[in-house]
């Protein structure tokens, strides 16, 4: 009764048989591994998972957990309690089905205990559990039932196929001892393959660590970088405001100085045109006498320039010299606190890296700039010295090499229309012209070339890579992270634009490497 209890207490709910590799979810239900993988695979697209037992409900797919301990408890039990199994095999001497409890070999028939008793004793008649494979008990050649293992041609063989058969004078063991060597093989190889699913699960288990942590760092990011923007944001309008606004005081004031000079030159004009109303009644008169003796006011007659240019003058204007310069310096405050909210917000800013060409791995037909942050070939031979870091192909690398942390470079490609550039192992060939030597196609480097698209290259392994129609690459970013192991390639247009990442692990130092073809020049950038 406690048996049977526990064989239920080690049943699915699902498929309803013993437990086969039980595993459980969050809500804490366990199910056979394909069983639960059945039922979520049908829940797929559904918007959502749940728990088919207690019905408890995942937004995401649910991580199954395997439960070691009910593993080994479910292992013991089967052990200790094997199935039954219907033989099916009946007495051959019943009229009616009768189970049989044993079968003769060399009879070639079964027998339930009735007629068991009635059975011959003797030694050749030996008997063994009911099986209906009499067959292959017995040897093909001679008839006689099967008691040996030969090792050597791995086969079952009689006492007459040792002794004087193709078996004589081979290794031979009983079968009992070679069946219990072969067990104890195949359980040795067994808990090889244990341990290894064990080894693939921590793995798995890893990624899945590594998928979480990730996604929680990416959400970290994402949130710092989005308060980043928000601060800039609200400092750009603060600046905005403060522009705006010193153009609205400065409209206004010109507007009420334009306004007051109006005013006074409304007054000037009726104060003339009453002026003028004087003068032309005296004209109007006909009497000669009458006209000498009216004299106009004193000042009526006095000259007055008029001077719009003063006028403008004195009634102000907009400043656009005062704004341009306000604005400019608000631009430059924001850029100086612009590190200062990049550390607020934890994102540090990598500085280039300073990139000089190294003359001694320089091509004899390449001309390296005075500054060392270009290179071009040229048809005149350089003469410089043989050494062995130099390349007899059109390369050249870095002065300096990294082989540890991480590193960003930019380089110029406008001014070439071919160009294939990367990073190299110091144990790069110097002396072969071939593909031990160019950059990408060998095991010690990596690049990234274009010629009518680009191409990542690495040990001879090529890969295309698209790019918009019409989009013409003239500035390439390079970021490294040695410990990491990726090398990453970036098409700096508007957007930025992520072209490709190696993954690979890195075992000694890096430079940056530069291949340059005809009528090219390629420039590292300050």
């Amino acid at each position: 009764m406690a048996s049977a209890d526990l064989g239920a207490e080690l049943s699915c709910s699902i498929c309803l048989s013993t437990y086969t590799d039980p595993v459980s979810l969050r809500c804490g239900h366990i199910f056979c591994r394909d069983c639960i993988l059945s039922v979520l695979d049908t829940q797929e697209g559904a918007g959502g998972y749940s728990c088919p037992e207690c019905r408890a409900e995942y937004q995401e797919r649910p991580a199954l957990e395997k439960n070691r301990k009910l593993s080994n408890i479910v292992e013991c039990f089967l052990c200790s309690h094997p199935e039954p199994e219907e033989t099916q095999i009946f007495c051959t001497y019943c009229d009616s089905p009768v189970p049989a409890t044993k079968s003769c070999l060399q009879c070639d028939a079964s027998f339930c205990d009735k007629h068991l008793s009635k059975h011959s004793k003797s030694a050749e008649h030996v008997l063994t559990e009911p099986t209906v494979s009499f067959e292959d008990r017995k040897c093909s050649v001679h008839k006689e039932m099967v008691k040996y293992y030969c090792s050597e041609d791995s086969s079952v063989i009689c006492i007459s196929c040792w002794m004087a058969g193709d078996h004589r004078g081979h290794h031979v063991e009983l079968l009992d001892v070679a069946s219990e060597k072969k067990k104890e093989t195949l359980r040795s190889v067994t808990e090889t393959l244990k341990s290894e699913r064990e080894e693939t699960e921590r793995r798995v288990q890893r990624l899945q660590d590594h998928r979480r942590e990730e996604k929680e760092k990416a959400a970290g990011v994402t949130e710092r970088v989005t308060d980043l923007f928000r601060d800039i944001r609200e400092k750009l309008d603060t600046l905005e405001r403060g522009v705006l606004g010193e153009i609205s005081r400065q409209e206004e004031q010109m507007s009420l100085s334009v306004s007051d000079l109006i005013t006074q030159l409304e007054k000037q004009k009726d104060e003339l045109s009453r002026k003028i109303s004087s003068i032309e009644e005296i004209c109007n008169v006909t009497n000669p006498l009458t006209v000498l003796k009216k004299e106009p006011e004193s000042d009526v007659i006095r000259h007055r320039s008029c001077d719009v240019t003063s006028d403008v003058r004195v009634a102000g204007c907009v400043d656009e010299g005062i704004i341009s310069q306000m604005l400019h310096r608000g631009l430059l405050h924001l850029s100086d606190n612009l590190m200062d909210l990049q550390t607020k917000r934890q994102l540090s800013v990598m500085e280039k890296a300073d990139i000089l060409l190294d003359i001694k791995t320089a091509y004899n037909y390449m001309i390296i700039s005075g500054d060392r942050r270009s290179a071009s070939y040229t048809d005149v031979y350089q003469h410089r010295p043989n050494g062995p870091e130099r390349f007899i192909v059109r390369q050249v690398l870095s002065s300096c090499s990294f082989s540890s942390g991480r590193h960003y470079w930019e380089v110029d490609v406008s001014a070439a229309e071919k160009w294939l550039i990367g990073v190299a192992g110091h144990s790069i060939e110097r002396k072969v012209n071939g593909n031990e030597s160019f950059i990408g196609f060998n095991d010690k480097s990596w690049g990234l070339y274009f010629v009518d698209k680009p191409v990542t290259c690495h040990n001879s392994i090529h890969n295309n890579i698209e790019i918009r129609p019409g989009s013409r690459m003239q500035t390439v970013g390079i970021y490294l992270d040695y410990e990491a192991g990726r090398l990453s390639f970036f098409q700096l247009c508007d957007p930025i634009r992520h072209l490709h990442t190696f993954s690979a692990t890195f075992t000694e130092p890096l430079y940056a490497a530069f291949y340059v073809y005809d009528k090219t020049c390629i420039k590292v950038i300050k």
